[in-house]
């Protein structure tokens, strides 16, 4: 039986030109020993994708019903063959070296996260063309993660064994589920930021205001608040928070490796 050393656990609904093109960067991964674990959250089928990417060792979870993004890694979680994990969300991207870089980073520590370009895009055809890019890096300082989260989870590559001591991804927290990942992670294994842009945050909108579902955010933040004791955050636009002293002065150099370009994918229907 194949036994890979990572399992890239993507969860997916209703997208399937972003899925393609994480497959595409998938497919030119110069690393090549991991499996990609789709999982299909009641959305259109995604079967497809096999006969599109034959070259990638494709496990497909459909769930019955919708139950979102943080039920989805679960499960996917549940099945994973790898000695490792990483995380993608559907519609990031990620450089060819990527996965190659974070396995040699991660030979010390338990965690690793790479810096990101966050890009904003359209869609012309069957690809996504970036329009606007920004560099997200930040000084890895868990004591300021417990007031403003830069950790970017698309990308991150860690020991799977982590879930036998922390448990599952808390649904209960939701919009927050990667930050109190973190923080739970942090609290007992080695964690490393490798000050590398080679992951590609897709984040539409960019400049507008972002702020519409903050009334709807802002439960599941008191309960990450309650959970850490974090004390009273605030629920602000994203791109506000960026500009905060505090989080300003925790900027930090990193190397831009992407060119700008969006790799078309396979997915032609």
């Amino acid at each position: 039986m194949f036994r890979p050393t990572v399992s890239v656990i993507v969860p997916t609904y209703n997208r399937p030109l972003f899925l393609c093109e994480l497959l595409e960067c998938l497919a030119r991964q110069t690393f090549r020993d991991f499996e990609t674990i789709i999982v299909n959250d009641a959305g259109v089928s995604v079967h497809f994708v096999r006969d599109l990417y034959p070259e990638l060792n494709i496990r497909i979870i459909d769930l019955e019903t919708n139950r979102k993004h943080v039920h989805a890694r679960n499960a996917a979680l549940l099945q994973a063959a790898g000695e490792y994990i990483m995380l993608c969300d559907d519609d990031d991207l990620l450089l060819a070296d990527h996965m190659a870089r974070m396995m040699r980073e991660i030979e010390d520590v338990d965690l690793v996260y790479s810096d990101a370009e966050i890009f904003d895009y359209r869609i012309e055809g069957r690809a996504r063309v970036a329009t606007r890019r920004f560099l997200f890096a930040y000084k890895l300082d868990v004591e300021a993660m417990r007031k403003f989260s830069t950790f970017i989870p698309s990308g991150t590559l860690y020991r799977k064994r982590i879930h036998d001591a922390i448990g599952l991804f808390d649904p209960d927290v939701y919009h927050y589920w990667d930050w109190d990942f973190f923080l739970r992670v942090a609290e007992r294994f080695r964690v490393k930021r490798v000050p590398v842009a080679s992951v590609l945050y897709a984040f539409s909108g960019i400049g507008e205001h972002m702020s519409a579902d903050l009334e709807q955010m802002r439960p599941y933040l008191n309960k990450l608040s309650a959970k850490h004791g974090l004390g009273d955050l605030p629920t602000k636009n994203f791109f506000l928070l960026l500009q905060e002293p505090d989080v300003k002065s925790r900027q930090a150099p990193s190397q831009v490796l992407w060119d700008g370009r969006i790799a078309p994918s396979r997915w032609r229907e």
